[in-house]
């Protein structure tokens, strides 16, 4: 087995020393949980991916796929972390049809790029997602993050129709194709949406792109309490307008966001009341829609009992919706220490949000809630100070949101934790036939275990 001493000598030998580096500075940029890799490698091509597969096959080594690095934190800690796979160097644009509306584009290349490159076009892809001014187009896909436009354009998972990767034999693999009508094989690249890159290092991605809407518009609406606004929050759900984002702020979220834009001597009067709770709605097409989408949030608005409710401008809505779409990075700054869990449940309840804030009380510890479209959930957890007890408070708060999510028949993802956190309060691994094809699955993607082994609850 080759030591970490010699790692990078033997990886400049395979792909030149400006590809690989095994500085300290540069390896804590690449920290997960503490951990450290060896080196860190920098391959210019899928090939070059491929050839540092089959080293890592021989030499007996992990590895685990980076981008821009602004969501690395997600998932379990690694069991073992020999070597970075630092895929930014991947950037071309191998297809774009417009007149298709398909693309094929590297790993490494930034979505805010893309963004710009799509646009010239007037077209985008709907991955409203945090970090979106740094992640690049594989990171959105590994890491399984949610866009803030999911209700009209659903996830990631929705529009990918291929991709390429390396898979665990350091083979590089095709599965879907360029066309959005693909009917040969199976859709194996689905497997790739929130896999944390251990199933395969990912090289190439295939979507279909959408036509950028003619406008959007956002309506806030606030209310005394969070029954009020939940039942709001429902009846427009339930509308079946052509809704791009619904989302429930609890008065602590948009405590946190009048700060931050406090800050940026940029302000949202409507969040001056800090015992409110907020539904927020967003929308897109034609005029004449959005006129007739208004009226009816309006006239909702009214009968639901909201204290106010208002068609935001269009830079309050842009500021907003845009801080929406960060909710991850700055919830998961917003104290001292912070514990980030992501919950699903099939309906959320009154009394479920009173549960999850129960448990926060429970363990003396501040918290914030939003809950977006489709039963999806993020709750901060908040300690004030790093000691002991405010851990133990995160650990055992941590564990107790997610038995109560799996008694709600739903289930929780830890997003961010301080380190002990992290390893001590990971989810329990599944049971049965959902753990069975799990190891199925990564056994047939990856054989050896290479591909950041332990992120994954349940794997090796």
């Amino acid at each position: 087995m080759t030591t970490a001493a010699n790692v990078g000598v033997r990886l400049e030998s395979l792909l030149g020393a400006d590809r690989v580096t095994g500085a300290a500075e540069d390896l804590q940029d690449f920290a997960i949980a503490g951990l450290l890799p060896s080196a860190v490698v920098r391959p210019a091509s899928a090939e070059e991916v491929t050839q540092v597969v089959q080293f890592a096959l021989k030499e007996n080594l992990s590895l685990i796929p980076c981008g821009s690095r602004s969501k690395l934190e997600i998932g379990a800690p690694p069991s073992r972390y020999d070597v970075a796979v630092d895929t930014t160097s991947l950037q071309s644009i191998a297809h774009y049809d417009a007149g298709d509306l398909t693309l094929a584009v590297d790993a490494g290349l930034p979505l805010r790029r893309l963004t710009e490159i799509l646009a010239e076009k007037n077209q985008f892809l709907p991955l409203a997602v945090p970090c979106f001014e740094s992640c690049t187009v594989a990171g959105v896909v590994a890491s399984g993050i949610d866009s803030s436009l999911r209700l009209q354009y659903g996830t990631a998972r929705d529009f990918l129709i291929g991709a390429e990767f390396v898979d665990g034999a350091g083979k590089l693999c095709k599965s879907g194709g360029r066309v959005v009508k693909n009917v040969t094989g199976y859709d194996l690249h689905k497997l790739l949406v929130g896999s944390l890159g251990t199933l395969g290092i990912i090289t190439r991605l295939n979507f279909r792109t959408f036509p950028l809407p003619e406008s959007s518009r956002g309506h806030l609406a606030s209310f005394a309490s969070v029954e009020d606004a939940l039942s709001y929050y429902k009846i427009v759900n339930a509308t079946g307008l052509p809704l791009a984002n619904v989302e429930l702020l609890s008065p602590e979220v948009a405590s946190i966001i009048a700060a931050i834009l406090k800050r940026t001597d940029l302000s949202l009067s409507r969040f001056a009341e800090s015992d409110k709770w907020y539904v927020y709605v967003a929308f897109e097409g034609h005029e004449s829609v959005l006129r007739r989408i208004a009226e009816e949030l309006e006239k909702h608005a009214r009968e639901g009992r909201a204290q106010t409710h208002e068609l935001l401008e269009q830079t309050a809505d842009e500021t907003l919706g845009g801080m929406l779409r960060e909710a991850y990075e700055w919830l998961r700054w917003s104290a001292p220490q912070v514990a980030l869990v992501r919950i699903v449940v099939p309906t959320a309840l009154a009394n479920d949000l009173a549960e999850f804030a129960r448990i926060a009380q429970t363990n003396s510890l501040q918290h914030a809630l939003l809950v977006r479209a489709e039963g999806v959930l993020y709750l901060a957890l908040m300690a004030s100070n790093s000691d002991e007890a405010a851990l133990a408070a995160l650990r055992n708060a941590v564990r107790d949101i997610f038995l109560a999510a799996r008694e709600k028949k739903g289930h929780a993802k830890l997003l961010h934790a301080p380190v002990t956190v992290t390893a001590f309060a990971a989810e329990p691994p599944p049971h049965g036939l959902a753990l069975s094809v799990e190891k199925r699955v990564r056994q047939a993607f990856d054989p050896h275990n290479i591909f950041a082994p332990g992120r994954i609850v349940g794997a090796a």
